[in-house]
């Protein structure tokens, strides 16, 4: 019987690539904190995780054929939709970030991120296990 690994590590490989995208908005924020007019980013985990799982990106069209053209050439990469944070309080250059509420949502982000790698490695060590027969 073959062993099919989309169902053997289950959400977490899909979970890590989302977790590591998220990530990396969250630290452009960070870096954009003293940048005029930069509107901090996220993306919601749970619809975005759901699009990775269903293997499909809500701002992209299947195709039938391989000489289709892309439908969103200026994609960003991203398995779900950027959203905007809404600002704590006013500034004077128009810029939203909050550079507290984006570290704390970069370090728990970082945390359920090594919680997932931490459930893969525990997958995989049970397969192994079971491969050699202990």
């Amino acid at each position: 019987m073959p062993i099919n690994f989309d169902s053997a590590i289950g959400v977490h490989a899909d979970a890590l690539r989302v977790r590591s995208q998220r990530a990396e908005l969250l630290a452009s924020n960070m870096a954009n904190a003293d940048t005029p007019n930069y509107k901090a980013q996220d993306i919601d985990f749970k619809e975005t995780l759901k699009n990775a799982m269903a293997g499909s990106s809500p701002s992209q069209l299947n195709t039938t054929n391989n000489k289709h053209y892309a439908t969103n050439p200026e994609s960003n990469g991203l398995m779900g939709p950027i959203q905007y944070r809404v600002a704590t309080q006013d500034s004077l250059d128009g810029n939203s970030v909050d550079e507290e509420v984006e570290q704390a949502q970069f370090m728990q982000n970082a945390v359920q991120y090594q919680a997932s790698l931490q459930f893969l490695g525990g997958k995989f060590s049970s397969m192994t296990r079971a491969l050699k027969g202990e």
